[in-house]
C-alpha cells in the first residue's frame, strides 16, 4: 500500500467516526489534514479495542497489547499492510512526532481496562479531581501536544496551554456522557467533588436510571463546568501561538466543544434526561466560518 493510499484510508475512517473533529480537519491545508486524519485514526482504532463489549476487559487487554506491539515494529521498520500504521508513520516523520506521546495516548486508552484509583463495587471512578485531571491528561491533552505539532508553533507556552485546552474538551465530553458512562460501570465525577457536594457515588447511578435530579446534583455538575470553562480560558490563548494557516482548524474545534458545553449549560445540566449535542446545522455554519478564517490567514501569510 502506497502513502496516499494509506491517508485516503485514515481520511475515510475519520470522516465517518470523527464527528466534531472532522470539521476542523476540513479546513486545514491538505498535508495538515491529512496527518490529522492518520492521527485520529489510530486514536480511533485503540478506543474501539478499549470499548468493545463483544469481548471480555481480559480479552480487549490482549488485543490491546498485540496492537500496540505491531504499532511499535511497524515504527521499529517491519513490514506491515495497515493504512494506519503507514499513514501515522509518515505523520510522525513529517511533523517531529515523538513516539512518547502516542505511547501515553495509548495508556490513556487502556486506562479503562484497568482498576481504578478506587473501584466500589462494580463502580469504577477516581479519588481526587488530581487523579481525573491526570486521566484527562491521557486522554485528551496528549491529543492537543500532538495536534500542535501538526499545526506548527514555536512558542514553548503553547504545550501548557494546549495540555489545558484538552482537560477543557475531556470534562465537556464527561458532561455530556455521564448517563452512558454510569450505566457501564464508570463514574468520571471524583469522590473529593462528590463528597464536597454531597451526592453519593451510588446515587449517579440511580440518576443515570431517571431518578431525578436535585440541586447538590446540578451544582456537582456545574462545579465540572465551571472548571471546563476556566480551562477554554487558555484555548484562546493558544489560538494565536500556533501557525496561521492552522488557527481556523482549533477555532472551529474551540468554538464546538465551548458551544456543547454552553448548551450543557443553559439545559441546567440535564444530561441524565438527554444526551445534549450541537446541531449539524450550528457545526456546518462554525465550520464556514472557521474556513474564512483560513483562507483570510493564507492570503494574508
Amino acid at each position: 500500500m502506497t502513502i496516499p493510499e494509506a491517508y485516503t484510508a485514515c481520511r475515510e475512517i475519520a470522516k465517518r467516526e470523527a464527528k466534531n473533529f472532522y470539521y476542523a480537519f476540513r479546513v486545514l491545508p491538505e498535508h495538515k489534514s491529512n496527518a490529522m486524519c492518520a492521527i485520529y485514526a489510530f486514536m480511533r482504532r485503540a478506543d474501539d479495542i478499549a470499548d468493545d463489549e463483544s469481548m471480555s476487559v481480559e480479552q480487549r487487554r490482549a488485543v490491546m497489547t498485540e496492537w500496540t506491539e505491531a504499532w511499535r515494529a511497524s515504527r521499529r521498520g517491519a513490514a506491515t499492510d495497515d493504512p494506519v500504521f503507514i499513514a501515522l508513520n509518515d505523520t510522525q516523520r513529517r511533523f517531529e512526532i515523538p513516539d512518547t506521546l502516542l505511547e501515553e495516548l495509548v495508556q490513556g486508552t487502556t486506562m479503562d481496562l484497568e482498576p481504578r484509583p478506587v473501584n466500589a463495587g462494580e463502580i469504577q471512578t477516581f479519588a481526587t479531581f488530581d487523579d481525573l485531571y491526570r486521566y484527562c491528561y491521557l486522554v485528551a491533552s496528549v491529543v492537543g501536544l500532538v495536534c500542535i505539532r501538526v499545526f506548527g508553533y514555536s512558542d514553548p507556552r503553547a504545550e501548557k496551554l494546549a495540555e489545558e485546552t484538552g482537560v477543557a474538551f475531556q470534562l465537556t465530553n464527561i458532561l455530556r456522557d455521564v448517563k452512558e458512562d454510569a450505566e457501564r460501570g464508570r463514574i468520571y465525577l471524583p469522590l473529593d467533588l462528590l463528597q464536597q457536594f454531597h451526592v453519593p457515588l451510588e446515587r449517579v447511578r440511580e440518576l443515570a436510571f431517571n431518578a431525578p435530579m436535585d440541586r447538590n446534583e446540578r451544582d456537582l455538575l456545574n462545579e465540572i463546568g465551571q472548571r471546563a470553562e476556566r480551562y477554554y480560558r487558555s484555548a484562546d490563548e493558544l489560538l494565536p501561538l500556533i501557525d496561521a494557516d492552522s488557527r481556523g482548524a482549533l477555532w472551529v474545534l474551540v468554538t464546538i466543544y465551548r458551544g456543547l458545553l454552553q448548551r450543557i449549560e443553559r439545559s441546567r445540566y440535564e444530561v441524565f434526561r438527554e444526551r445534549i449535542s450541537v446541531p449539524t446545522p450550528e457545526k456546518l455554519w462554525i465550520l464556514a466560518q472557521g474556513a474564512a478564517i483560513s483562507l483570510t490567514n493564507r492570503v494574508l501569510a
